[in-house]
């Protein structure tokens, strides 16, 4: 046998494409070191940069200088310290939201697609009334009722994306209870909530998880909306929204308080829309590719 013949199959297949295509999405890696830029800024920025996002100073309005580098606000605080910990309020906001979302919708979803019939009926008849309001008039409507806090906004934004889950987890659930190991399950006595959470929800997770991704940057976008409109977070705590509400009485004399926050809500809404897109290429079951492809046309 010749050394060429005994080298693996595996082997002889060029490095790049031992990773299957649907894992080498561009779109998805830029979303992904977005996201995992943001999270760490959440995290360890202020450790890095440790000035008080809620320190006044004498020198107002400043441009991007070496102290600031992007400047300070209408009352000389920090406006690099506060985008930071804007992060912080942007991804605990859309963390909590998007958990309440995920809990209500799925079991909403699940129980409607599971039961059918007139409870299928009901809890559809409720979800379409929901999607009949624009989400954010809703979230205000919510968050107006309920009182301008960050906790309140969070359940708010979490509410309006809950018909979002529980129509994509319905239509899941249907899909999968017509595959045979429903009917076996059923055959061998098992109940309606392990075959639920032990059969259903196991086989619904990769749309789940897609869904999760890009609905965090809409919760992201809310609270910017609702902490703007002063539905949110409340100064002087920092948040997007109310750093872009005190800046738009300042635009003229500094461009830069706009500027910054700005560019963070639309760079991290990007990155979780760009991390989505690419997990759902990569969770798609239709995408080819795989390692055990490439190793049988070779």
């Amino acid at each position: 046998m010749s050394a060429a013949s005994a080298t693996p199959a595996w082997e002889a297949i060029p490095r790049r494409r031992l990773i299957p295509a649907r894992w080498r999405n561009p779109i998805g890696i830029v979303g992904a070191a977005i996201v995992g830029f943001c999270i760490l800024t959440a995290l360890f920025g202020r450790f890095i940069w440790t000035i008080d996002p809620n320190a006044p100073d004498a020198d107002r309005l400043l441009g991007p200088s070496r102290a600031h580098p992007f400047g300070t606000d209408d009352l000389g605080r920090d406006t690099l310290a506060r985008v930071i910990h804007g992060a912080q309020v942007s991804l605990q906001v859309g963390l909590v939201a998007i958990s309440i979302a995920l809990v209500a919708g799925t079991l909403i979803g699940l129980i409607a697609g599971y039961r059918g019939g007139i409870v299928d009926l009901l809890l559809m008849r409720v979800v379409d009334i929901m999607f009949a309001f624009p989400g954010i008039v809703l979230a205000i409507v919510i968050a107006g009722l309920l009182g301008a806090t960050r906790r309140n906004a969070m359940i708010a934004i979490g509410i309006i994306i809950v018909p979002a889950f529980a129509r994509v987890v319905r239509a899941a659930v249907l899909e999968v209870m017509g595959f045979p190991f429903i009917e076996s399950a059923r055959a061998l006595g098992g109940g309606g909530l392990r075959i639920m959470f032990r059969h259903l929800i196991p086989n619904i997770v990769a749309p789940l998880i897609v869904l999760t991704t890009v609905y965090f940057s809409t919760a992201i976008l809310s609270e910017a909306t609702l902490s703007f409109l002063g539905l949110g977070t409340q100064p002087p705590e920092a948040a997007w929204g109310n750093m872009l509400s005190t800046a738009r009485s300042y635009i003229d004399q500094s461009v830069w308080m706009s500027i910054f926050p700005g560019l963070a809500i639309m760079i991290v809404v990007l990155g979780f829309n760009f991390l989505g897109d690419g997990l759902r290429d990569v969770l798609d079951p239709r995408v080819g590719g795989g390692i055990g492809d490439v190793v049988t046309k070779k």
